[in-house]
């Protein structure tokens, strides 16, 4: 499987918790933090849900 790298590049301040909480989970917790995970159907769907505040990186 391919690697994402994730980084987080807005704040989550005045944010749903939710959305809060997927950037947690992803291990984001700084602005401008990186992390790579696995490209799996899960962490694609957290990202979606977070796509406004990170960025992503196709990496392999």
């Amino acid at each position: 499987m391919a690697t994402i790298k994730v980084t987080k590049v807005k704040s989550a301040i005045n944010r749903p918790k939710d959305q809060k909480l997927t950037l947690e989970a992803l291990g984001l917790k700084k602005i401008g933090q990186t992390k790579e995970h696995q490209d799996t159907p899960n962490i694609l769907g957290m990202i979606n849900k977070v796509k406004h505040l990170v960025s992503v990186e196709e990496t392999k």
